[in-house]
């Protein structure tokens, strides 16, 4: 099958676009890790496929090196490949959004009008970024000090915020929602602290780390080995602080402040350097969706990632049910399990009960420049620990692996349904 290229309401080239196909064997929502790493498993898998992915932007990105490029490891640019590049031979790109799920008919409807039937369907759309529930944000990020590294176009501002403060009060904030990549807020936090420490200015900077959360981090051995960590620099943890606005002109963030599950009290820091890591929820086409459990999120089986009530439907990263670590190494376990079941679908009419995730989870937290952690996990917040190792202990392997190894495996393994 050739490539197929649709587009919403923009103009393409002629050369590139052909006609529009109504139907697939697989049809796959969204074109980030998780869907093109099924993509090309499935095409890997299956002499025979009709596989299409639908994925409006036109450029993918590695988000988990965003960290060191706000910190100045090297340029933002090494993080995107263009969209036509990792989408698998063989296998069609729509390019396209999807509005609407109509399961009980198997079709999907699209931004640009189309309506697409599928036999079955994975759904893989990451997660969304809520910028607007922080009241001020959206508008005063790449400002007044305000950065994240949640946003690729706030990676330089970063890089500028933490390069160009010599004193004053640096915020790092958590929020009380889920979000992808749980160690990525403190990720951040180390290499700025480290940068000041280095140049001599770290006693001059209060560093606080301001988390909706009740814990550095929520796994045990993990937050035990993070303690020896937060001391070097100085760090002043303030749990339970849930940022809700921004005063950017005053250079004020406003927090609430939770006891027992409820908002007891409200407070104002003032701040020279403020780090956001946004709200984060399911896609809203997800939530207001017959996919959707009652959180939002699409509602599927812990173990085997099929949808709980449609069994022509998987879901799979940072939009399902499971109840894991939102991570790229978690993609990577569960794309495993969801391209097995649908090549036993198609080949037996059932899924193959020998294959279930686990809630594997690994957080590679960069606790300084040639220094970090390995945490990896199960759902019972279990330590799964890939090396005959202490991962533990702050290791400088450990950290060119997380710098120079694993985008090679990602862009070379996992998209290519190699790993």
């Amino acid at each position: 099958m050739k490539k197929l290229y649709t587009v919403s309401g923009k103009n393409v080239d002629e050369k590139k676009t052909v006609p529009f196909t109504t139907h697939h064997q697989i049809l796959i929502v969204g074109g980030g890790s998780a869907g093109i790493t099924v993509a090309a498993q499935l095409k890997n898998k299956l002499s025979n496929h009709d596989i299409a992915i639908i994925e409006p932007s036109e450029v993918h990105y590695y988000q988990p090196v965003w960290t060191f490029n706000a910190a100045g490891v090297f340029e933002k640019e090494k993080s995107k490949k263009l969209m036509e590049e990792v989408v698998p031979k063989d296998v069609a790109w729509i390019k396209d959004s999807v509005v609407s799920f109509n399961p009980d008919a198997n079709t999907v409807s699209t931004a640009g009008g189309r309506m697409i039937s599928y036999e079955y369907l994975v759904v893989a759309p990451g997660i969304q970024i809520d910028w607007d529930k922080v009241d001020g944000l959206a508008e005063s990020i790449g400002t007044n000090g305000i950065c994240s590294i949640y946003s690729y176009r706030s990676l330089d501002y970063t890089e500028e915020c933490i390069k160009n403060l010599k004193s004053g009060t640096a915020l790092f904030t958590q929020p009380n929602t889920k979000f992808k990549c749980g160690g990525a807020p403190q990720k951040i936090m180390y290499l700025a602290s480290d940068t000041w420490k280095k140049r001599g200015d770290l006693g001059n900077i209060n560093v606080q780390f301001t988390t909706g959360g009740s814990v550095i981090f929520g796994v045990k051995e993990v937050a035990e080995a993070l303690g020896p960590v937060v001391k070097r620099y100085g760090v002043e943890p303030k749990f339970f602080h849930n940022l809700i606005a921004v005063k950017a002109d005053e250079k004020i963030a406003v927090y609430d402040i939770y006891k027992d599950g409820k908002v007891v009290d409200q407070t104002e820091i003032k701040f020279d350097l403020l780090h956001v890591t946004p709200p984060q929820s399911s896609p809203d086409f997800i939530k207001n969706s017959p996919l959707a459990d009652s959180e939002g999120w699409v509602d599927v089986d812990k173990h085997s990632m099929q949808h709980n009530k449609f069994p022509n439907i998987f879901s799979l990263g940072d939009a399902g049910s499971t109840p894991n670590a939102k991570t790229g190494a978690a993609v990577r376990k569960q794309s495993r399990v969801v391209t097995g079941n649908l090549v036993s679908l198609l080949k037996s009419g059932k899924i193959d009960t020998s294959l279930s995730y686990d809630g594997y989870g690994s957080c590679p937290l960069i606790t300084g420049f040639g220094k970090l952690i390995l945490a990896e996990f199960d759902y019972n917040n279990k330590i799964t620990p890939s090396f005959p190792i202490n991962q533990m202990k702050e290791r400088r392997s450990m950290y060119h692996m997380k710098k120079d190894l694993l985008p090679i495996m990602y862009w070379e393994g996992m998209l290519k349904g190699r790993a």
